[in-house]
């Protein structure tokens, strides 16, 4: 297996999860006698370039299929989270009806709603049957995966962008050099790409291992996607850290020639990797240690829970939550139901440790002891959102960064 940016020959195991079924495979009833298929879950890190990667096995489309389940706008959280960026760039770029906005890996319309609402011309990229409820709220939306060919198709066409925008999508990319150079094919001179992701930085320092799934083929650091839009004639100019996916960056992108100057928070955040050893082999080898601890751990609070005859649910049929129940061995005798909000997810069971998806008012129902929240970077929106299950006596619980019971 060669590096996805720079070929070298991967050779350094970050972290090995063992077999996993894909994150977003939920299945039917009929489907739970059936052999379920599986794939390793292993990731390494370059040597030569640094970037953290998964090893290859399932192809896009079988990840992000017509029937994909994730929807943008189930979190009230991520909603405010995109309207709060829209009106910023907006500001800052001084977008206005005469602009063109491309976001690449649209979803549902939870994001170019905003510009659209602005009267901004906007476009949204997007492959799998999420742009349906794009479309129906009026956000236009190209139905494909994005690619150099993609954008030497708009560009020919009188579509470059003066913002290209991306939240979530660069990790979920198996060709990010191709990725990369069809933003700057698609880019109209003097135009910003802004891309969002989790960082690598917070992955390792907070013990974040279950972000790991086949879906993200890459785990970004700056000094990684700094060489990347390097090779693609780009160049990061600023970045925003947030907290958003337990902590993410938000670089803003330009051409390497353009004028704007690089901002002094680009060479502080690389001497911050720097300093945090993103380029030793050492800090990688050390990280599977902390993975296995914080799923013995959780494996121990379930078991003594059990024991203490207390009943446990779960929350959110995330794909992070994918990887630490199928890493952990865990099936329903331990962990009873799991709630999602997102309509798609429910009466349907969690691939692997075949745990039933219901909805959220089985919680006031069944009124279980325990409620382990899976996607622990919306804890805080969850615990508001259920903070009836304090009547009852009952608790919420995390296992990522570490087990923690929240008050």
């Amino acid at each position: 297996m060669k590096c996805r940016h720079c070929q070298t020959q991967l050779q350094h195991v970050f972290l090995d999860l063992g077999h996993a079924p894909l994150p977003s495979a939920f299945l039917s009833e009929a489907q739970l006698h059936a052999p379920e298929t599986t794939f390793p879950l292993k990731i390494f890190v370059c040597h030569a370039c640094w970037l953290v990667q998964t090893e290859d096995y399932p192809a896009a489309d079988e990840l992000f299929s017509s029937d994909y389940p994730y929807f943008s706008s189930t979190s009230q959280g991520w909603l405010r989270h995109a309207k709060a960026y829209c009106e910023k760039v907006i500001n800052m770029l001084h977008l206005t009806r005469d602009s063109f906005v491309i976001e690449v890996a649209s979803n549902d319309g939870y994001l170019l709603k905003n510009f659209v609402a602005m009267g901004i011309p906007c476009l949204g990229i997007e492959p799998t049957a999420t742009a349906d409820a794009a479309e129906q709220i009026g956000v236009p939306v190209l139905r494909e995966f994005f690619s150099a060919a993609t954008a030497v198709r708009l560009a020919a066409n009188g579509q470059r962008a003066d913002l290209i925008c991306g939240n979530n999508v660069y990790a979920h990319v198996p060709d990010i050099n191709d990725f990369t150079l069809g933003l700057r094919i698609v880019l109209k001179p003097g135009g910003t790409v802004n891309l969002e992701f989790p960082h690598l930085k917070n992955m390792i320092a907070q013990n974040q291992f279950d972000i790991a799934h086949h879906e993200h083929f890459s785990y970004p650091s700056l000094t990684a996607v700094g060489r990347i839009f390097e090779k693609a004639g780009l160049r990061v100019f600023d970045l925003e850290e947030l907290p958003t996916q337990g902590g993410s960056l938000r670089i803003y992108g330009c051409d390497k020639a353009d004028s704007r100057k690089t901002t002094p928070a680009v060479a502080a955040m690389l001497a911050e990797e720097d300093r945090l050893g993103v380029q030793d082999l050492g800090l990688y080898k050390a990280f599977q240690q902390k993975a296995d601890k914080v799923k013995n751990d959780f494996l121990a609070f379930l078991i003594e829970q059990k024991r203490a005859g207390k009943s446990i649910a779960a929350y959110g049929a995330a794909g992070k939550g994918n990887t630490l129940l199928n890493y952990a061995g865990l099936k329903h005798d331990l962990i009873s139901f799991i709630c999602d909000a997102a309509a798609s997810k429910q009466n349907k069971f969690m691939p692997g440790s075949h745990i039933p998806v219901l909805h959220p008012a089985e919680l006031a129902k069944r009124k279980p002891d325990w409620v382990v929240i899976l996607p622990w970077n919306i804890a805080a929106e969850v615990m508001q959102q259920h903070e009836q299950i304090k009547t009852w006596g009952a608790n919420f619980v995390v296992a990522v960064p570490e087990l923690k019971v929240l008050a």
